[in-house]
C-alpha cells in the first residue's frame, strides 16, 4: 500500500569524486522515475556504454533531458514512454538528486518522480540510445536492483550512478510500502 502521507521530497547533493574537477559550464535539467508495478516490479533501463567515461555495464533509472519549455511532469512521462514503452500514473514527486559529471563539465539537476506502470507499449528510442548505449529493460524486485546497483559500482561511472539513484529507490520503495 502506497503511503499517501508522504510530503517531504528528498534534496540530495552529490559530489563527483571519480574525476577531477577542472570546471563546470552547463546545468542540465533531467526527468527521472522510479516505475513500479502492482506485482512489486521496478523497471530500469541497462546501458552498455565505451565512450570518454570508459567501458561499463550499468542499471539507471529511466529519463532524460527535459526539453526547453517543457513541464517536469510531460517530460517524465515522454521519457517513459520512449526508453520503457510504458504509460503511467505519476504517484508523487520523489526529490531531486543535483550531482556532477567533471569528465564532461556537467551539473545534473536529476527531479525524480514515483510512477505506477499502467500500459505497457512500443518504446521509441534514439539512434544514440540504440547504438552507442545499447539500451534493454530491466524489471527486477527492490532486492535485486540493489545487487545490480553494487556489481555496476566497480566503474568510476557506475560509482557515480549508484551513489545518486540508490537512496532515491529506497525512499521508493518506502513509500510504496510492502
Amino acid at each position: 500500500m502506497i503511503n499517501n502521507g508522504q510530503d517531504k521530497e528528498l534534496n540530495i547533493e552529490l559530489q563527483d569524486n571519480e574525476w577531477p574537477l577542472e570546471y563546470i559550464d552547463h546545468d542540465r535539467q533531467i526527468a527521472r522515475a522510479i516505475v513500479f508495478d502492482d506485482e512489486g516490479y521496478f523497471y530500469f533501463v541497462r546501458a552498455i556504454r565505451d565512450d570518454d567515461f570508459g567501458k561499463a555495464t550499468l542499471i539507471e533509472t529511466a529519463g532524460g533531458g527535459v526539453e526547453s519549455g517543457e513541464d517536469l511532469r510531460d517530460a517524465i512521462k515522454r521519457e517513459l514512454k520512449e526508453e520503457l514503452g510504458v504509460s503511467v500514473e505519476i504517484i508523487c514527486k520523489l526529490g531531486m538528486v543535483s550531482d556532477y559529471y567533471n569528465l564532461i563539465h556537467r551539473h545534473n539537476i536529476n527531479n525524480y518522480f514515483l510512477c505506477k506502470a499502467t500500459e505497457f507499449g512500443e518504446k521509441n528510442l534514439t539512434q544514440e540510445e540504440i547504438e552507442d548505449f545499447n539500451l534493454s529493460t530491466l524489471k527486477l524486485k527492490f532486492e535485486e536492483a540493489a545487487k545490480e546497483y553494487g556489481k555496476c559500482s566497480d566503474t568510476k561511472l557506475g560509482r557515480l550512478v549508484a551513489n545518486r539513484e540508490l537512496p532515491i529507490l529506497q525512499y521508493a520503495k518506502d513509500i510504496i510500502g510492502e
